[in-house]
């Protein structure tokens, strides 16, 4: 936690969710201060302020943005992709600026967000990526649509073989034929940290219902159980289409609410839609602990 100053920052904190997903948005434009690993773990702590992911506002340092946004999971890691965050994000910048869209830049892309007339957002969440090396895997898959991640203990957790992509974060997908039999809280863990993941991985676990529904519960990287995730959601319905068990637009139903992803097929993009829901915003005081 530094400064750049030797003012106290104040700190617009902004208390959200999205399909139950717990955000905080903080905006950090005209600061001269940026958040690190200890001072999104303090946020945790704080029982008004729980959260899984904690979104910031910066000012643009790219042309045709409207904001910098950077993602930290709620143990002080950081994310490149936060789609019910970044839809958080969105409700922040177009009910200050008017308009029906915005555009942000995270460390994993430019993305374009839309309010619908629905009330909800729309986000371009861009191409999936499913090379080895783009994921990242640690080693070489000829077909990662179909893995076996077999336990260090050599136990058999009859998951079968999971489906790996990147929606700018690494995800590991396994299709089940019930979810209410599935331990997450267990399972998770085990296939976040698995050797495969150099910069470990979202786990998600999924039943197809039908073409266009499937119930999802994932567990996040760095953030444990959460009620919902966005890019789990867009790694789910990609995962199902590639193994041909739903079409390319979908409704992903978790426990905090329910998600509409679609990837079209004209230019290879995911999108997600869902809603947005605004707690309260607080002010958070930033007291000066020395120079960057």
């Amino acid at each position: 936690m530094k400064r750049v100053n030797n003012e106290r920052a104040q700190i617009r904190v902004h208390k959200m969710h999205g399909a139950g997903n717990k955000i905080l948005v903080a905006d950090l434009r005209g600061v001269c201060w940026r958040p690190d690993a200890e001072w999104a773990r303090s946020l945790k702590g704080i029982s008004d302020f729980a959260f899984d992911q904690l979104m910031t506002i910066e000012g643009p340092s790219h042309p045709g943005v409207d904001a910098d946004v950077d993602i930290f999971n709620n143990d002080g890691s950081t994310a490149r992709a936060c789609g019910n965050g970044t839809r958080c994000v969105a409700d922040v910048l177009i009910r200050e600026a008017g308009g029906s869209s915005t555009v942000v830049a995270t460390r994993a892309a430019i993305i374009v967000c839309e309010r619908l007339e629905s009330g909800a957002y729309r986000v371009d969440m861009g191409r999936p990526a499913f090379e080895s090396s783009q994921i990242p895997i640690a080693w070489d898959v000829p077909d990662t649509s179909s893995v076996r991640l077999a336990r260090s203990d050599g136990r058999d957790d009859g998951l079968g073989e999971a489906a790996l992509a990147s929606i700018g974060n690494p995800h590991a997908v396994f299709f089940v034929r019930d979810l209410s039999a599935t331990d997450v809280g267990a399972l998770g863990p085990t296939y976040e940290t698995h050797p495969i993941f150099p910069d470990r991985a979202n786990v998600s676990f999924v039943q197809v219902t039908g073409r266009d529904t499937m119930l999802l519960k994932v567990w996040e990287r760095g953030a444990g159980a959460t009620l919902a995730c966005g890019s789990g959601a867009c790694a789910t319905l990609v995962s199902a289409v590639r193994r041909g068990l739903a079409d390319r637009k979908a409704t992903v139903s978790m426990p905090g609410g329910e998600l509409t992803i679609e990837w079209r097929e004209d230019d290879d993009h995911v999108l997600l839609s869902g809603p947005v829901e605004y707690e309260r915003t607080a002010i958070v005081v930033v007291d000066d602990l020395g120079p960057l």
